[in-house]
């Protein structure tokens, strides 16, 4: 990080989270299992994150994971976690581990083992081989049970609405425990018919929804007397990592993109986008940061444009390599196609950088388009092509929006005061007494 810092104003933060936090009354009387798919991955940073922040306010959060960890990038956290996870798949493979699961779960309740059969046969997809995966979660889920029995678990937390969560309503009431999920998107909302999210409303104590679309999207369909269960708990970031970002001052042609290079995040409409404004600002320079399957294909279009040196792709970075290269570049540029609301556009905003986003799903719900950055139509690279030099041209309205980009994020996408709202949920999971409001309230805040 180069040049003078610039001047931010001070900082609007929410209540202090000090210590264990808040009084949050956050003991649930053990350990809190926390799954999904595939944990450790590089794009899923924001999990890792709300583990460790729960883990700081008290909670005994054990990892779990459907499939064996396999981390795509060298986040030290992820690391970490990845070294004392447990995987589901690895056990269930495992022949005596898994006839010592059923028998247990036979001898404890045959009752309840054959009502999770008979689930897990009547909710899979139709055909041979949705039935085929319906006996696999089954068999999963009873693995699972067994695994939080042995640690005393007394409630489970499940990340994505797809297979793991199949898994996690299955193996709940096997180990007699309470269970939530977080509900995401895009993936989680194009799947509901196939994972039968309807099922796991209608199952879960409660549904963290990361945004007000996720939600709408669950009453979509979901039974109306659920709907109390659907709270809004957002994704979020921590602020302080990129202090050091926003304080920077960038280049101004400099432009970034942050991501997985897989379809949803229109990456072709990126490159041609950028092709275009360099027409009219050839100074102007983009880097790529991430990888996935249309690595291949984004090089070759970008050479099919000419652009040359003046695009990079630099692979996988962890957290502190992303803040370094926020502090360098003048805005980050997302033209999704599919998204929840994406932790990337968060990472900027923490930065002090403007964003440009497509008007998506639940973005607008972290972007004032004109305020914090600016919203383009999906797939028109024309309109992203302008939107890059309007804000190109005139730095002094890139740096307000950012400032006001921060601002946004301290106050409302903070992954730890998130966490919190989390626990409270897990609290009244356990607890029981009065629902929390459909945005979880921390001390000192007030309902809307």
């Amino acid at each position: 990080m180069t040049g003078k810092p610039a001047v931010l104003p001070a900082e609007a933060e929410g209540p202090a989270l000090e210590g264990r936090g808040p009084d949050l009354a956050c003991d649930p009387g053990g350990p809190v299992a926390w799954l999904t798919g595939d944990w450790v991955r590089a794009s899923q940073t924001f999990i890792q994150r709300e583990a460790d922040a729960l883990r700081g306010m008290g909670l005994d959060l054990r990892a779990f994971t459907i499939r064996p960890p396999a981390p795509e990038a060298t986040d030290a956290a992820l690391l970490a976690e990845g070294a004392r996870i447990t995987a589901v798949l690895p056990l269930a493979a495992r022949p005596g581990t898994a006839l010592r699961a059923h028998g247990t779960a036979l001898m404890r309740s045959p009752g309840l083992w054959l009502r999770a059969l008979v689930a897990g046969w009547r909710d899979a997809a139709p055909g041979l081989r949705g039935r085929l995966y319906g006996l696999i979660y089954f068999h999963e889920a009873v693995v699972l049970a067994q695994a939080l029995r042995a640690i005393g678990a007394v409630h489970l937390h499940n990340h994505f609405a797809m297979a793991s969560c199949v898994v996690a309503r299955l193996a709940a009431p096997l180990a007699g425990i309470t269970w939530s999920f977080t509900l995401h998107g895009p993936d989680d909302l194009s799947e509901a018919r196939r994972f039968r999210l309807d099922r796991s409303v209608a199952g879960a104590s409660f549904v963290a929804c990361i945004s007000a679309f996720a939600r709408s999207q669950a009453m979509l369909v979901s039974d109306p007397a659920h709907w109390p269960k659907l709270h809004i708990v957002r994704c979020g970031v921590e602020p302080d990592r990129y202090l050091l970002a926003a304080r920077a001052r960038p280049d101004p042609d400099r432009l970034l993109f942050v991501g997985r290079l897989a379809p949803q995040k229109g990456v072709p409409v990126l490159l041609d986008g950028f092709a275009l404004a360099r027409v009219r600002r050839p100074s102007l320079r983009l880097a790529v940061v991430g990888d996935g399957p249309g690595r291949a294909s984004a090089e070759a279009q970008a050479a099919r444009l000419g652009l040359g040196s003046a695009v990079e792709f630099l692979g996988w970075r962890d957290q502190g390599e992303i803040a370094a290269e926020l502090a360098r570049a003048a805005l980050l540029v997302l033209p999704s196609f599919a998204e929840g609301v994406p932790v990337v556009l968060m990472e900027a905003m923490a930065a002090a950088r403007p964003v440009i986003a497509t008007r998506i799903a639940g973005v607008a719900e972290l972007v004032e388009d004109g305020a914090t950055g600016l919203l383009v139509p999906p797939g028109e690279e024309e309109a992203l092509a302008e939107a890059i030099l309007s804000l190109a041209a005139d730095p002094a309205r890139a740096a307000a929006m950012g400032r006001r980009g921060r601002e946004r994020v301290l106050t409302g996408f903070d992954a730890r005061r998130e966490a919190a709202r989390l626990a409270r949920l897990v609290s009244w999971a356990r607890q029981g007494g009065e629902r929390p409001a459909r945005r979880p309230l921390l001390p000192g805040e007030t309902g809307a």
